[in-house]
């Protein structure tokens, strides 16, 4: 596969992960005999894409530098901020010395260690001739209520709900310009709702439904079974 602009992926990597109740944050806990940001970031690398990688990793936190990963020629730190978009932001900054506005920048979540690339590079070849870009996504196959306290309000036409994944694809300058307006929004929750407060429209792909989140601890046990099943 080949393109004359070049691919950056930027990995949001400074969160805490309470949820987890464990004694480190969840990007370090163990899946398969390495860590989950170990295995995320081997992925993305072993995608072949990517000029670089960008790892926004909190300025206090004592693991990062224990990991070979982390001396890779292509992995750049950069300081983790304290909500996503912060950290998102500054991995652009990282690498604005090398990258361009019309250059692509896919952003990774750490917690998804399931990521393939065939579906790295099946978002790359659906949305590299795109004006906005997009992201990976999965229809939702849940009956949905509207819910306020623990009373059903009604029910959601999920038709029309798309479950969010990464990584999420967008322009380099689009991109960088959406988060620096977006700081301090609530409502930015991703990169995508960043670039729709401009009254941008991203695209959806289908991905994998193995492209899991770690999000709590019975989540190492499936994506360690994924992982198993996976050829990617």
């Amino acid at each position: 596969m080949t393109h004359s602009i070049q691919f950056w992926a930027v990995v949001p990597a400074a969160g805490v992960g309470k949820r987890m109740n464990a004694d480190r944050p969840k990007q370090y806990l163990d899946l398969a005999g390495k860590t989950v940001i170990e295995h995320t970031l081997l992925r993305l690398l072993q995608a072949d894409v990517f000029t670089a990688v960008a790892v926004a990793i909190s300025e206090e936190d004592p693991y990062w530098s224990e990991l070979s990963v982390a001396s890779h020629e292509k992995i750049i730190r950069a300081k983790g901020g304290k909500e996503r978009a912060d950290s998102v932001l500054s991995g652009l900054h990282a690498i604005r010395d090398q990258a361009t506005d019309n250059d692509w920048v896919l952003v990774h979540d750490a917690a998804r260690p399931c990521i393939t690339s065939a579906d790295i590079h099946h978002l790359i070849d659906s949305l590299v001739n795109d004006e906005v870009g997009g992201i990976l996504a999965l229809p939702c196959a849940d009956t949905l209520k509207n819910v306020e306290g623990k009373n059903i309000l009604g029910t959601l036409d999920r038709s029309h709900i798309w479950r969010a994944l990464t990584p999420q694809m967008f322009r380099y300058g689009d991109l960088k310009t959406a988060l620096e307006i977006a700081i301090g929004n609530p409502a930015i929750t991703d990169e995508a709702s960043a670039l729709e407060l401009q009254g941008k429209q991203p695209k959806i792909v289908e991905g994998r439904p193995d492209n899991i989140k770690i999000t709590r601890s019975e989540d190492l046990a499936l994506a360690q079974f994924f992982m198993a099943q996976q050829h990617f």
